[in-house]
């Protein structure tokens, strides 16, 4: 099965670039609703992904949250590398390892540029048409 299909393109996906700041970072997850955003490189290299408990803790670790403080500190020092990404040619079976602990799994290409991500709930929309049709 051509996992593509399931594709959310980057065009239509909000991602963070890595070096924005933690507010940055904080205004568009509040702005968007978001519980976890991708994160990428000005060549468009997916570096990881940031989560609210990320921001969480980069508040509890600046002891007081000061917001200029945030406009200087850079994602870059909070980001998380366990959101590994899978390559367009990727199997099914990879992506449903990555999705049962991810809200959505990272795609790149051949090169490792970001091309978008899958969501978990796409796979169990498919899962579930699947399941209705037998």
């Amino acid at each position: 099965m051509n996992i593509l299909r399931f594709l959310t393109p980057k065009s239509d996906v909000e991602y963070l670039n890595i070096d924005s700041s933690v507010r940055q970072g904080l205004e568009k997850m509040k702005y968007h609703g978001y519980a976890a955003i991708p994160v990428i490189d000005d060549k468009g290299h997916y570096q990881g992904t940031v989560t609210e408990g990320d921001f969480l803790w980069a508040l509890y670790n600046n002891n007081n949250p000061d917001i200029k403080k945030l406009e200087k500190t850079q994602l870059r020092t909070i980001v998380r590398k366990d959101y590994q990404p899978i390559s367009a040619s990727a199997s099914m079976d990879e992506i449903l390892n990555r999705a049962y602990s991810q809200n959505f799994v990272p795609v790149v290409d051949d090169r490792e540029v970001f091309i978008g991500i899958i969501r978990r709930k796409d796979i169990i929309k498919h899962l579930a048409s699947i399941q209705v049709e037998l």
